[in-house]
């Protein structure tokens, strides 16, 4: 059977700070993550001047400008996340809000793309992502079935994995519809099918993977509890090491189906299988 792509997702979890950043992809590196996520966005780009000169009181300002471009990594920032990634041997890679954030991920050559839920419906954005050659992660959170048809034929003959997700922050269990997972498999058999998880806990996204998705995302962070408007759904150091754990354990479980009986039963077969009786 394959085995599950996990993806640890700091996204703006790092909260401006290259050494926080760091500290999760430590994280992610001990839990045995293959692959660390961030968000890139051209803040004037994404957000008009109203929208950033609205009032938004934050650690980092009076408005919501100043908190958006506190929390965005600069090209500096992600030269040493790069260096820093390549050092440890692990991936790195983000979610562009924009084309410039587009450009400046394929001048980082970075092995993913993956577009958020927000950017499905944004066709000149997916046109850019799936000019790079790339394998393409997108969540589906917040669409209707049309709208990822669109994406999909958008995106076209590409390594696509399509990432059943809600868009709530955190996710309350009534709304997480795992059988999403199923459905999206069976409406498009040539994609594969992964769980990107805004819940709380874990052991929803280990049924994730029994239910068959190929790829796990999730957001980690140092502390629930610290500012941050993805803190809350995020996992902690502690939990996402275990969840790790418990999916490749799961993955050993699992097995490949066979009827047959195992070497190990042996031993039970001789001293306790009855012939004869049915």
């Amino acid at each position: 059977m394959d085995r599950t792509f996990i993806i640890a997702e700091i996204g703006i979890n790092h909260n401006g700070s290259v050494d926080i950043a760091k500290r999760l992809i430590e994280v992610a590196i001990l839990a045995g993550a293959d692959a660390v996520k961030f968000q890139k966005r051209t803040v004037d780009k994404v957000y008009s001047e109203e929208e950033l000169a609205k009032p938004r009181t934050s650690p980092f300002g009076e408005t919501n400008g100043d908190l958006k471009r506190a929390l965005e990594l600069c090209e500096a920032d992600y030269i040493q996340i790069d260096e820093y990634c390549r050092k440890k041997q692990i991936a790195w890679f983000a979610s562009p809000w924009d084309l410039d954030s587009v450009l400046f991920l394929k001048s980082f050559d970075v092995p993913y793309y993956k577009v958020a839920s927000p950017m499905l419906t944004d066709s000149l954005l997916l046109k850019e992502i799936k000019s790079a050659h790339k394998p393409i992660l997108a969540s589906v959170g917040m669409s209707e079935k049309f709208e990822i048809d669109r994406a999909v034929a958008a995106l076209g003959d590409v390594d696509l994995t399509l990432m059943a997700c809600v868009s709530t922050y955190p996710c309350p269990l009534k709304d997480v519809n795992l059988n999403r997972i199923p459905m999206l498999k069976s409406i498009y058999p040539w994609c594969k099918v992964g769980y990107s998880g805004h819940e709380t806990g874990i052991y929803t996204t280990l049924c994730a993977v029994a239910m068959g998705a190929t790829t796990i995302e999730r957001h980690i962070t140092l502390d629930r509890s610290m500012w941050g408007s993805d803190q809350a759904a995020s996992v902690e150091p502690g939990g996402f090491i275990k969840l790790v754990k418990e999916i490749r354990d799961f993955e050993i479980a699992r097995g490949d189906g066979r009827l047959v009986r195992l070497e190990s039963e042996i031993p039970s077969w001789h001293k306790l299988r009855r012939v004869g009786v049915i």
